[in-house]
């Protein structure tokens, strides 16, 4: 009772001293003045504060009666005026403050409509504010405020806000709901945590609660972002396995995932699983099929799609016409890239601009720059107007082709059209010259950039930075960072990411360590080129405890492994000869998302090549035909190596099947198929082919010819296969070339004989 006095004595006029309250409820007029003149404003400003005061006795008063009288919704609007009109209440906190000491019986109820009502304002801040008086008071808001507050937060990207609210309400004792999770998982996923959201999940189940479909289908999304497929399978089957309707959001995200990794069968497959579980495909399923198709540039397919789009009902819209005409591109069918730019124009579908100069783009990348110009003036013509997205598109193709005196002059063209180089302009024509390690011209076109009112960004740093970086320049790679940073631009993952890379190119892996260490300080959140770069310089030094590190780093920073991440460890462990080692990260992989590649495979078929394990090769070599995976020339020069001393039928059945692969025979396998061969003349045909191949045979392959000689007794046929490896700057056994020398000398060639002693004396055989 004493509180609510010291707090109603605001409405009073006696002059004894006030208590502190909040300050905008504290709305007498400041102590009297003491000058002459100055007590008709002091009167004026009791006459306000007693409007006001009697304005907030009278509001209060009005809120508790429709309180205690059950009138809901008249208390909520008269709350909602309060809140945005001219009100005395100031910050809404002050008016819960002010009606808590006043009713403190119907503070609990007026307390969940104030913040609901803040919430569905999205007053995030505010209601946050008062979520916090509230607990200070003691009480627990109602979990549909909460639901509004949490909802609200994460409507507006504040998901770290969100994240934090839903562990403190769970701190206090509160048992959230079903929504509540699913907006804490919703904060977890956009903010990247994807193993906290799964940790709320798993919570839930704890505690005998089932997530949600939009639970699964937030999940699911997350996943799919981060490719990570196999894992969002899981989830999908058991939205299944639970009996749930999975929407066509369910669907549509993971066909579009399927689409973007190639796995376009798993995506048809899925569509067709949508129509029996009566999942109506709709235009977003359609597209996401007809731009997963475009990007293998399989056409028809595609068309066909659109076929049966438009039978269902759905028109093209502007995306599905930009699909298609990347598609085309792709494809090569400028033609038909050009027919849909017409239809485009005619119907007004889509972005011209875009379609332009996407057209541009291919034109030059095909370098039919001609093509691209006239084009472009035809445009012109029928009253395009050109910007500097379409010039900086033309600059690029041509520094593509490193015609840099055409790109230059296209930068130039564009200066009297009155349009203005950019900083992407520049930024083109200084990486082209620094890639051509043409140092002085760059910083002269950097000098340039300058002088045109261009200021250099980050990515003209980060240029300049990879430039010298490339030439292990590093001590030039540093200066240009400091005078980044004196310019006012912080560098960011990419600067890091190519210093490091420099210092690992030069064997300086402690600096490397140290500028690591120097951007996590900085709160530079590492990428997946950084660790992999830090990783792969550690194998191949053979600091394996280090490169691990940076390894079990990477996946506490969630920053999710890559296939060339457990490619670099797997390659790093066969060269140490711990191939078993190797493989057993087999099954991380899988569980981390990734799928094993042919680099994967070739490696470790390799590492066991060397160890001489011509089972575990093959059995390594058939996993991979099993999953889709096609075997490449690396595959099978170590297999052929190993295979080829377990005799020759289980050779030439790898050489069939390299036929079948429709694969080229190269130097490695050609000299694997003569070591196998017995018969002279054999051997002398596939050298002949070798040769017309533009290769040279290799030294045991010599051998083999001036050994197989000399056995037939064709001991010039044997000098002169001796002569053309030596010509090749192989040298042959000292056995070898006894052997001959002998045989020449009993045959009466003195001259050969001595030609080969002297050749085996200048190289310190003795004869």
């Amino acid at each position: 009772m004493s509180k609510r006095v010291i707090i109603l004595s605001k409405f009073s006029f006696t002059t004894r001293k006030k208590p502190s309250i909040p300050a905008s409820l504290s709305t007498l007029s400041s102590p009297a003045k003491t000058q002459a003149g100055e007590t008709s404003t002091a009167n004026a400003d009791k006459n306000d504060s007693f409007t006001h005061n009697h304005e907030c006795q009278q509001h209060i008063q009005k809120l508790s009666a429709f309180l205690q009288q059950g009138q809901m919704e008249a208390a909520q609007n008269l709350t909602k005026s309060l809140l945005f009109s001219k009100s005395p209440f100031a910050p809404p906190s002050d008016l819960f403050t002010l009606f808590s000491v006043t009713f403190p019986s119907l503070k609990l109820i007026f307390s969940n409509i104030l913040l609901s009502l803040l919430a569905e304002s999205k007053m995030h801040s505010e209601a946050l504010e008062l979520y916090k008086a509230i607990r200070k008071e003691g009480m627990q808001p109602s979990a549909t405020s909460l639901n509004l507050l949490l909802e609200t937060m994460a409507s507006l990207n504040k998901f770290d806000k969100t994240l934090n609210l839903f562990e403190e309400i769970i701190g206090f004792g509160f048992r959230p709901n079903k929504f509540m999770y699913g907006k804490a998982v919703q904060a977890a996923v956009k903010s990247r945590e994807l193993k906290r959201a799964n940790e709320f999940v798993d919570a839930m189940k704890k505690k005998g609660m089932s997530p949600s479909l939009f639970i699964y289908n937030v999940l699911i999304d997350g996943l799919c972002k981060e490719k990570r497929i196999r894992d969002a399978e899981k989830v999908f089957n058991e939205i299944l396995e639970r009996k749930l309707v999975a929407t066509s959001v369910t669907y549509n995200t993971l066909v579009d995932s399927y689409c973007k990794v190639g796995e376009l069968e798993k995506a048809f497959d899925l569509k067709e699983r949508m129509v029996r579980e009566n999942v109506e495909p709709n235009l977003v399923t359609f597209n996401t099929l007809v731009s997963g198709l475009c990007r293998a540039c399989r056409m028809e397919e595609a068309k066909r799609v659109l076929q049966e789009m438009e039978a269902r009902g759905f028109a093209r819209d502007g995306y599905t016409c930009s699909i298609l005409f990347d598609g085309f591109l792709r494809s090569g069918n400028v033609e038909s890239a050009l027919a849909l730019y017409e239809e485009i124009r005619r119907k007004g579908v889509g972005s011209n601009r875009y379609t332009l100069s996407n057209l541009l783009n291919h034109l030059c990348e095909e370098e039919n720059f001609e093509k691209a110009e006239e084009f472009l003036h035809k445009e012109i013509e029928k009253g395009f107007v050109p910007d500097e997205v379409v010039y900086n598109t033309i600059v690029n193709g041509y520094c593509q082709i490193s015609d840099m005196n055409r790109a230059i002059s296209t930068i130039e063209h564009m200066q009297k059209l009155g349009l203005r180089p950019d900083s992407v302009t520049f930024n083109t024509l200084i990486d082209k010259i620094f890639e051509r390690k043409e140092m002085e011209e760059a910083e002269e076109w950097v000098k340039k950039m300058r002088e045109k009112g261009v200021f250099p960004n980050v990515e003209t740093y980060n240029i300049r930075i990879n430039g010298y970086g490339k030439m292990c320049l590093s001590d030039k790679c540093f200066a240009i960072k400091e005078e980044m940073e004196k310019s006012g631009i912080k560098p960011n993952a990419v600067s890091y990411g190519s210093l490091i890379n420099c210092l690992c190119k030069d064997g300086m892996l402690l600096e490397a360590e140290t500028t690591f260490r120097e951007l996590v300080s900085r709160g530079v959140s590492p990428n997946v080129l950084i660790y992999n770069t830090l990783i792969a310089a550690n194998c191949a030094a053979g600091k394996f405890k280090d490169a691990f590190r940076y390894f079990d780093e990477m996946v506490k920073s969630e920053t999710r492994p890559t296939i060339v991440t457990y490619n670099a460890l797997i390659n790093g462990l066969c060269k140490q000869r711990r191939v078993t080692e190797a493989e057993d990260m087999l099954p991380q992989i899988a569980s981390n998302g990734c799928s094993p590649d042919v680099i994967t495979y070739n490696t470790l078929i390799s590492g066991y090549s060397k160890e001489g394990n011509a089972q575990r090769c093959l059995e390594l070599y058939e996993n991979m035909k099993s999953s889709s995976m096609k075997p490449t020339l690396n595959t099978y020069h170590p297999l052929i190596s190993v295979c080829s001393k377990k005799g020759i039928e289980l050779a030439e059945r790898l050489f069939r099947e390299m036929a079948q692969m429709h694969l080229t025979r190269d130097l490695l396998v050609h000299n694997a198929l003569i070591q196998l061969m017995g018969n002279l003349s054999e051997i002398k045909n596939l050298v002949s082919n070798i040769k017309a191949k533009e290769l040279v045979p290799k030294a045991d392959t010599y051998n083999l010819l001036v050994m197989g000689n000399c056995e037939q007794k064709d001991f010039i046929g044997a000098y002169g296969w001796y002569r053309e490896m030596f010509e090749n700057h192989f040298l042959p056994p000292f056995t070898t070339c006894k052997e001959l020398v002998t045989n020449l000398r009993e045959q009466g060639k003195l001259q050969e004989a001595q030609i080969i002693c002297s050749k085996m004396k200048a190289k310190g055989l003795d004869d």
